[in-house]
């Protein structure tokens, strides 16, 4: 569906996904910024630090202890501080917890990039397993953070890029992450209401996404069924590190157009 007026909101608010630190959006909030936006990144809790510091907690209790529930009342709680309902723009859980914000009325618009999909939604793939299969950590305690190896973030978030790409992204971004937040992925603390009423919300996807493929992306923009505006837009050749990739410019770009249709 499409909306006949642009979205009035001049706010912006950047959720970070799993795995990656919040400087993923160092581009994107000064291309925003440029546009006119007053824009705002919110580390997650536990996360306010750049990733070579982050890996040198390495396991961490703090970060370990996080859960989907407590993750998206904190950022329902930062809302409350604004001084208007914000646009979100979320990536991977932060796609997913940007969905769980809009279902509660907190957001003027929504952008779920690459996002991890609600409870019930789901497709097979055997990449998505293989990726997902390491950070879900089971048979292993949830009283430890898990960080990817290089192998495995190679294979799930930057899989077509040449190996010196990968490693600088590597370093620069890879961090340790709660085995429980991507267990609560799959729970009824992830669940959407897709009948219910939201505001307008894109769901973006990569054809060359191991973790989370378009065909999932595109399964959850199809279960949506309110009045809602819902738009879905799949781009060749994005892998997970889709914010960071050499083409991330087109993608904020049409995002930008989509919030000013």
């Amino acid at each position: 569906m499409k909306s006949t007026n642009h979205i009035v909101s001049k706010t912006i608010v950047f959720i970070t996904g799993a795995f990656v630190a919040s400087n993923c959006w160092d581009e994107w909030k000064k291309f925003f910024e440029a546009k006119g936006y007053d824009c705002l990144v919110i580390p997650w809790p536990n996360k306010d630090a750049p990733a070579k510091v982050l890996r040198s907690r390495q396991p961490s209790e703090a970060i370990a202890s996080m859960r989907l529930q407590r993750l998206t009342d904190y950022y329902a709680s930062q809302i409350n501080f604004l001084p208007e309902k914000p646009i979100l723009i979320g990536h991977s859980m932060g796609g997913l917890i940007t969905q769980l914000l809009l279902q509660r009325n907190l957001a003027a618009a929504g952008v779920a990039i690459h996002s991890v999909a609600p409870q019930g939604v789901i497709c097979f793939s055997l990449a998505m397993l293989r990726s997902v299969w390491g950070p879900l950590g089971y048979f292993s305690s949830t009283k430890k953070s898990f960080l990817m190896s290089f192998s495995q973030w190679q294979f799930a978030f930057t899989n077509g890029m040449p190996e010196a790409e990968q490693k600088a992204t590597y370093d620069k971004f890879c961090i340790p992450e709660s085995k429980m937040i991507s267990r609560d992925g799959l729970t009824k603390v992830a669940k959407i209401d897709f009948t219910r009423p939201h505001a307008p919300l894109l769901i973006t996807a990569g054809s060359t996404d191991h973790i989370v493929p378009a065909k999932l992306n595109y399964a959850t923009y199809k279960k949506y069924r309110s009045q809602g505006i819902t738009s879905f837009k799949e781009f060749e050749g994005r892998n997970h590190l889709v914010l960071a990739q050499p083409t991330w410019h087109e993608d904020a770009q049409y995002i930008y157009e989509w919030l000013n249709k």
